[in-house]
């Protein structure tokens, strides 16, 4: 179990219990709209993340219920390159990546986030930043220096028409970033250095993007929905929608 001077709460890892697949979903099915949960590489990777790198998943626990608070989620791989050039597949190539470096015996020398999720009822109380402290610790922990994050600017599904580009670089009155999300990884000492536009790809039959969506997609076109960071191309010829999203790597020094 991670240390925790917290006594409202513990952290927990997948090496303590190996049921925490199942907790970590209570708080994700509860918090992402159904579309993200149908991303191809995550189809084939995710759940494997707590066999084989269990001790980067955990889970806050609320000591007084027993209820998951949060789940989050990062693995290890190898980068030795500019972080400037990080590829701008983003999410799916870090996940990917990481199970490619772990299956050749690579070892790894950076941390990279993959997601932290809050339960609804415990959002507003600074458990965000709590998890991103957790996460680098864990980074700490297996002698890694580095956090780099392809960060989903969750704000931005207001904001579906702007580019991501601009969206990024958007400050509030503080001069912090105008995302909550981006603000916090800012506040606890990571810095921007780029748009990733091309972070997850998510593909389906034109009855699928209605089921997850619950919207009808009559002709092709591009259309806003829920919880999208940019609209979805339909394309009713060919019965296939895609949703390509946009998310921001953002860089900690962990040291």
């Amino acid at each position: 179990m991670l240390e925790n001077s917290d006594k409202s709460y513990k952290v927990i890892s997948a090496v303590d219990n190996p049921n925490l697949l199942e907790i970590a979903d209570e708080v994700v099915l509860l918090s992402w709209p159904e579309f993200m949960l149908n991303d191809s590489v995550a189809d084939k990777y995710f759940n494997r993340l707590y066999e084989t790198f269990p001790e980067y998943q955990y889970c806050l626990i609320d000591n007084e219920n027993d209820a998951a608070i949060s789940a989050g989620n990062c693995i290890p791989l190898f980068y030795d390159g500019d972080p400037y050039d990080l590829p701008e597949k983003g999410w799916d190539w870090a996940l990917q990546k990481g199970f490619d470096d772990q299956l050749v015996g690579t070892t790894p020398n950076i941390l990279c986030a993959l997601s932290i999720t809050i339960h609804p009822a415990y959002r507003d109380k600074r458990f965000s930043r709590k998890m991103l402290q957790i996460m680098k610790e864990i980074g700490r922990s297996n002698n890694l220096k580095t956090l780099i994050a392809p960060v989903r600017p969750f704000q931005k599904s207001l904001y579906p028409l702007i580019p991501i580009e601009k969206y990024i670089n958007w400050r509030d009155e503080n001069n912090l970033p105008f995302d909550a999300w981006m603000r916090v990884h800012e506040q606890d000492g990571g810095r921007i250095i780029k748009s990733c536009s091309e972070s997850m790809r998510i593909t389906g039959t034109v009855a699928e993007w209605e089921k997850w969506t619950g919207q009808r997609f009559p002709e092709s076109g591009s259309y806003t929905i829920y919880g999208a960071l940019i609209p979805i191309t339909i394309d009713c010829e060919t019965d296939k929608g895609e949703y390509i999203e946009p998310n921001v790597w953002m860089y900690h020094s962990i040291d």
